[in-house]
């Protein structure tokens, strides 16, 4: 199986770490959360992974070189010239992907977890779907909304009260992103965006017409390590 790690971003709210630094070496006990995210998707099967980088992505190229990969066989998707947030940076490494008909994991590398990609991968398989969005119950500004039968139905940011919706439902149900998706290559013809775009805005576009689906594990370990005490508050947790 194949992955991505989304390491371009800026990681404005590392600083002042990612004044000299990409968010992607932010080190936890001793190491990277690089690192670990490789490690991570190794021990579920995923030993072939492209990573893209922008901010200080020497740095990010020279630590793989360094270290052979961590074991890993790593691509690199160069967004120097132009960062291209989620979609972008994704739809960018889109020739990584595109013969493949297994579906593929992608993730942010800014977040710790213990989730069981096995068994998300199953329920993917098993609902024949374009994508599965790991989620969980946590308290967050911004909330993806889904309906009884886990299907993505639109998104809220409660602390500017907007709100969008793809699909009608007579209940939904707010979970918090938690930046790990499991994803059919199929996505790939039907992004129309181009340039620098949200993913999240590509499911929304997606959601009314494709299946779009969650998968709650709420009840484990997860940390969004994009802050100084987040990263402190992450080596209590993963050793």
């Amino acid at each position: 199986m194949k992955a991505m790690i989304l390491a371009a971003g800026l990681g404005t709210r590392l600083k002042p770490f990612t004044d000299s630094h990409p968010k992607a070496l932010a080190v936890v006990n001793g190491k990277t959360i690089l690192q670990r995210n490789i490690e991570y998707l190794q021990s579920f099967g995923a030993e072939e992974i492209i990573v893209n980088v922008h901010h200080f992505a020497d740095q990010i190229i020279q630590k793989i070189a360094d270290n052979n990969g961590f074991g890993s066989n790593i691509f690199i998707s160069d967004e120097r010239a132009e960062i291209l947030e989620t979609g972008g940076g994704l739809f960018k490494a889109k020739w990584f992907f595109e013969d493949e008909a297994r579906p593929f994991i992608l993730m942010n590398v800014d977040v710790l977890t213990d989730l069981n990609l096995t068994k998300m991968i199953d329920q993917h398989k098993a609902s024949e779907c374009l994508a599965t969005l790991a989620v969980s119950e946590r308290t967050t500004s911004r909330y993806l909304l889904f309906n009884s039968n886990k299907q993505l139905c639109g998104w809220e940011n409660i602390k500017i009260r907007e709100k969008i919706l793809s699909r009608t439902s007579e209940q939904l149900y707010p979970k918090a992103f938690s930046g790990i998706q499991i994803l059919s290559p199929h996505i790939f013809p039907l992004i129309t965006q181009r340039g620098r775009f949200s993913l999240i805005d590509v499911y929304l576009a997606l959601s009314e017409n494709e299946k779009i689906f969650s998968y709650d594990h709420t009840g484990g370990q997860f940390i969004d390590v994009g802050t100084p005490e987040k990263l402190v508050a992450a080596a209590t947790i993963f050793g």
